[in-house]
C-alpha cells in the first residue's frame, strides 16, 4: 500500500465511523435538557473536539502503518478502543443507559491507556498524539458520572 493511501484510509476510517455514529445518535441527543455537572461545555464543543480526536487517531495509526510498525498489539489496542468509543454514545444517548455508559467509558479509558502504551512503544509521536484523547475521555467520564448522578 502506498503512503498516500495509508494516510487517507487511516484518517478516513475513524472520521467516517464517528460521523456515522453521530448521525445515529442525533435524533436521541438530550444533552441540552440534562442537568449537568460544573465545567460542562456547550453541545457545539463535542463534534469539534471529536473530529480533532478522530483525526489524531488516524494520524497516529498512519504513522505506525507507514513505518511498518503495525502488528497484532497495535491493531488489537487500536480497534478495541475504537469499538468501545463508537458504542459509548449509543449506550448513553440512544438507550439512555447512563450508569452502564459510565462503566463502559471506564473500560474505554483503560483501552485508551493500553493503546497509548502500545503506540508509544512503537513510535513516541504516535503515542503522544493520543494523550489529548485520553484527557478528553477522562473529562467525558466525569461528565457521564455527573449526568448520571444529577439525572437519576
Amino acid at each position: 500500500m502506498n503512503k498516500i493511501s495509508i494516510w487517507i484510509k487511516s484518517i478516513i476510517l475513524p472520521l467516517a465511523l464517528g460521523a456515522i455514529v453521530g448521525l445515529i445518535i442525533m435524533p436521541f441527543m438530550d444533552y441540552n435538557s440534562l442537568e449537568k455537572p460544573p465545567l460542562s461545555p456547550p453541545s457545539i464543543v463535542f463534534p469539534i473536539v471529536w473530529t480533532i480526536l478522530y483525526l489524531l487517531m488516524g494520524i497516529s495509526y498512519a504513522l505506525l502503518k507507514q513505518k511498518s510498525l503495525v502488528d497484532s498489539s497495535v491493531n488489537i489496542s487500536y480497534y478495541v478502543q475504537l469499538v468501545l468509543n463508537l458504542l459509548w454514545p449509543i449506550a448513553f444517548f440512544v438507550f439512555k443507559w447512563r450508569l452502564f455508559a459510565f462503566i463502559w467509558i471506564l473500560l474505554l479509558d483503560i483501552a485508551i491507556t493500553t493503546m497509548i502504551r502500545v503506540f508509544f512503544s512503537k513510535d513516541k509521536l504516535a503515542g503522544v498524539l493520543q494523550v489529548p484523547y485520553f484527557i478528553w475521555s477522562l473529562f467525558a467520564t466525569y461528565l457521564n458520572l455527573g449526568i448520571y448522578i444529577l439525572n437519576k
